[in-house]
C-alpha cells in the first residue's frame, strides 16, 4: 500500500454537507464551518477565494480547490467586497430553504450567475494530521491542468433530489478529494512530501519504503542499511541528504504523526498505540510525544476530539 492509499483509506464522507452556493458580484459568502478540509469547485463564473491569513486566490470554471481548515474562508466575485452573511455547518442557508430554494442551494444575493458547489469533511472523517500538514491554506488545480469529470456528475445529483442521494454525494466528495490531491502532488513545481513521490530502486527510496511499510519495527540505521545493501555511512549521507533529516529522525516523526493520528481516531489505549507504532511502552511514547510536541498523548487526544464553538454570523 502506498503511503497517499494509506493516508485516504480511512477519508469517508459521512453525511457530508454538499452544497451549490450562487454568488453575485456585490455579495461574497464567508464560510465558517470548522471544518478539517472543504472542498470547493467553480462550475459557472470566476471566484476568489481569500483564506484568513492569506491573499485572494482565483478559482475559475471547471477549477476544484481545497481548503484546510478550520479557519474561516471568503469566497467573492469581487475579492475587494465584504462578506455580508457567515454560512455554518450547522444551519447551512437556512434562509434560502425558507424561500423555497431546493434544500442544497444556498443564494444570500440577487441576480447571482457564479455557481459554486461545496464539499464539507468535518471531525469525523478521519483527516489525517500526516495528510493536513502537506497542504498549504488553499490549494487550486485548473481544469486545464487537470479536468474533473465527477464535478458534473455532483452537480447533476445536487439538482435532483432522490433516494440515496447522500450516499452517492458522499462517495462522490471522497473520488473528488483523492483526484484533486494526485494532480496536485503530480505537478512539476509541486514539493510534494517524501511519502508521496514515486519511489525508484534507488538505496534511499528503498529505505524509505521499508518505514512506511513497517514502522513499529525496531529499526536502526545498521539494519537499515542492511535490508537496502548498502553501508551504514553510505544510506545516513544520502538519506540526509535528499529527504532533509537523518533516518531516525524521519521514523521518528512518522511514527509520532501516525500516533497523533490513531490518538485522535480511535480509541486504543495510549499502551496499544505506542506498540503498534514502534515504542515498547506508553512511558516511551509519551516521553517522544511530549519532546517532539510540547503535550502528551493523553492531552493531544482531549484536544484534537474538542467540539468547535458555534460560529456566528458576520454582518
Amino acid at each position: 500500500m502506498d503511503a497517499l492509499t494509506e493516508l485516504l483509506d480511512g477519508v469517508r464522507a459521512r453525511g457530508a454537507l454538499v452544497g451549490r452556493t450562487v454568488l453575485g458580484p456585490r455579495w461574497p459568502v464567508r464560510f465558517a464551518m470548522d471544518a478539517e478540509l472543504t472542498l470547493l469547485a467553480v462550475v459557472q463564473g470566476t471566484t476568489w477565494v481569500t483564506p484568513p491569513d492569506g491573499d485572494p486566490v482565483p478559482v475559475g470554471a471547471g477549477d476544484v480547490a481545497v481548503l484546510r481548515g478550520p479557519e474561516p474562508f471568503t469566497v467573492a466575485v469581487d475579492p475587494s467586497a465584504r462578506p455580508g452573511e457567515a454560512i455554518r455547518l450547522t444551519d447551512y442557508c437556512a434562509w434560502s430553504a425558507r424561500a423555497g430554494a431546493a434544500g442544497r442551494t444556498c443564494d444570500p444575493g440577487a441576480d447571482g450567475d457564479t455557481v459554486v458547489l461545496t464539499g464539507i469533511y468535518d471531525g469525523a472523517a478521519g483527516i489525517s494530521e500526516r495528510l493536513l500538514d502537506a497542504l498549504p491554506q488553499v490549494l487550486v488545480i485548473a481544469d486545464a491542468d487537470c479536468p474533473c469529470p465527477m464535478l458534473q456528475f455532483v452537480a447533476d445529483e445536487i439538482a435532483d433530489e432522490r433516494p440515496g442521494q447522500q450516499v452517492v454525494l458522499d462517495r462522490l466528495l471522497d473520488l473528488m478529494l483523492v483526484s484533486t490531491l494526485r494532480g496536485w502532488f503530480d505537478r512539476p513545481q509541486a514539493r510534494a512530501p517524501h511519502w508521496y513521490r514515486r519511489l525508484d530502486d534507488s538505496p534511499v527510496s528503498r529505505a524509505l519504503r521499508l518505514l512506511h511499510d513497517d514502522p513499529g519495527r525496531a529499526w536502526t540505521v545498521a539494519s537499515l542499511a542492511a535490508a537496502t545493501g548498502v553501508s551504514r555511512a553510505l544510506l545516513a549521507r544520502d538519506f540526509t541528504a535528499q529527504v532533509g533529516e537523518p533516518p531516525m529522525s524521519y521514523l521518528t516523526g512518522w511514527r509520532l504523526a501516525m500516533a497523533a493520528d490513531l490518538l485522535r481516531e480511535t480509541d486504543a489505549t495510549i499502551e496499544a498505540i505506542a506498540r503498534r507504532v514502534g515504542y515498547g511502552s506508553a512511558f516511551a511514547l509519551s516521553a517522544a510525544f511530549k519532546r517532539r510536541r510540547g503535550l502528551t498523548p493523553s492531552q493531544h487526544r482531549a484536544t484534537s476530539r474538542r467540539t468547535p464553538e458555534p460560529s456566528t454570523a458576520v454582518s
